[in-house]
């Protein structure tokens, strides 16, 4: 698996729905295209909302996982 260059971390742990995907929506633009951002969440919604941002903006969620209370979401700005 290749390792994925993150551009940029957004931390939205202990924050509520919207603003993980608010603080995403805002970091992605400062980002160039192809670039990507890691969003570390502990929102559970985070995991629905973060797939349904990506497919509405055209950005590729390249990867999703769990640590403990922690999500983690790699996305690649299109």
């Amino acid at each position: 698996m290749p390792v994925i260059e993150v551009a940029h971390t957004i931390d939205a742990r202990g924050l509520s729905c919207p603003m993980p995907i608010v603080k995403t929506a805002q970091a992605v633009k400062t980002i160039p295209a192809g670039a990507a951002l890691e969003l570390l969440a502990t929102d559970p919604g985070s995991t629905k909302d973060v797939a349904a941002w990506c497919r509405a903006t055209g950005n590729e969620l390249v990867e999703q996982t769990v640590d403990g209370a922690v999500y983690r979401f790699v996305i690649r700005r299109k």
